[in-house]
């Protein structure tokens, strides 16, 4: 197995925010700089950068941040798209490339820019003028390839979530995000742009849920993600590296990525998550980081895996930061870095994606 032995991201900054300016090199390199200078590595030690970024239009980010970040130019860097659930495939990528022996350093994780994606048309063969659109076609099927915000409606009524349940879900991850302690902030993020935590977290009360405008049915601006930049990567060794660097890290131990309904993505998680957790006894969980892209899609994993709530997003989720697509699994996995350093035991990071996916990993530093 692989060994993260260093972790770091940006903060997150809504769409239009603090990091409105920044390209995706200007947003991922510092955070890369930083987190070698934690592991102690030189750049010339990396063998290969992988990143996920789902709104950038190509072009291989992963190379202009490893080039930004005063790699050498042998790294090619390899960029993946698997939307929401990108950041952590990163990672399980990586991990591949240690055990098969090709690479002893590899550096994962996402970088999104919301602010700065391109505008996007769709063309036609009829002659058609072309037709801006926001989000891409995920499956063949028009009829099964719903909007997100609609797709989490269709699962609240499934599994009879109402609004008020929502709400309060993301009034107590605000919460959480707002206690959560200062040495966990300042070993996660990398000041940047005068940003040195995350934009968006606010004491969200009863009051503002209320008002909130509804985007389909009981979902609402405030029991949903926004749309958000920033950048996150984890530094991955060999096993033999991480022995003789002294540095045990945290140990990435399995992951898997499934595919499940199309129509219903926010549950596609479950099957994942009972994957890697297949043999392992439950009891060693203490943390486990579930992607909040709407809080009916993180209730419904949590109940749906039978996870403890209670280890569910100690400090707060991606409905108290904002959601950077590609970024947005890396980001469950940094905390869970810092956290399993000061804590035995394992912890889990799972996601959903558009189309149907899930995407779960375990760690841990027993």
């Amino acid at each position: 197995m692989s060994r993260i032995i260093a972790a770091r991201r940006s903060a997150v900054a809504p769409r239009g925010g603090a990091f409105s300016s920044l390209d995706l090199h200007e947003l991922a390199a510092p955070v890369i700089v930083q987190a070698l200078a934690d592991a102690g590595l030189p750049p010339e030690r990396v063998g290969e950068v992988i990143l996920s970024n789902a709104l950038g239009g190509g072009g291989n980010p992963a190379r202009r941040v490893a080039l930004a970040a005063g790699l050498p130019e042998r790294v090619a860097g390899l960029s993946i798209d698997r939307q929401c659930a990108g950041g952590l495939d990163a990672l399980l990528l990586a991990d591949a490339l240690i055990r098969s022996g090709q690479h002893e350093v590899v550096i994962a994780g996402g970088v999104e820019s919301y602010s700065r994606r391109p505008l996007r048309h769709r063309t036609f063969a009829d002659g058609r003028a072309p037709e801006p659109y926001d989000q891409a076609p995920f499956t063949p099927w028009p009829d099964r390839d719903p909007d997100m915000a609609v797709a989490a409606e269709t699962l609240a009524r499934k599994l009879g979530i109402d609004r008020v349940a929502q709400d309060r879900w993301a009034m107590d991850s605000h919460r959480k995000a707002r206690a959560c302690p200062d040495w966990l902030r300042k070993a996660e993020i990398v000041a940047m742009a005068g940003l040195e935590t995350d934009a968006f977290t606010r004491p969200l009360t009863e009051r503002l849920c209320a008002r909130a405008p509804v985007v389909s049915g009981s979902v609402t601006v405030a029991n949903m993600a926004v749309a958000a930049d920033g950048a996150a990567v984890v530094v991955l060794v060999s096993e033999r590296l991480a022995q003789e660097l002294g540095q045990p890290g945290v140990a990435l131990c399995e992951g898997r990525t499934l595919g499940d309904v199309p129509d219903l993505p926010g549950l596609a998680p479950v099957a994942a998550i009972e994957a890697v957790m297949a043999g392992k006894p439950r009891g060693d969980l203490v943390a486990a980081e579930i992607m909040e892209a709407f809080a009916v899609q993180a209730m419904g994993c949590t109940e749906g895996a039978g996870l403890d709530a209670g280890l569910v997003n100690r400090h707060g989720g991606a409905l108290a930061r904002g959601h950077p697509v590609g970024a947005s699994g890396a980001i469950l996995a940094v905390r869970l870095f810092h956290m399993l350093r000061r804590e035995k035991g394992m912890g889990l990071a799972a996601i959903a994606s558009a189309g149907g996916l899930g995407t779960a990993v375990l760690f841990s530093n027993t």
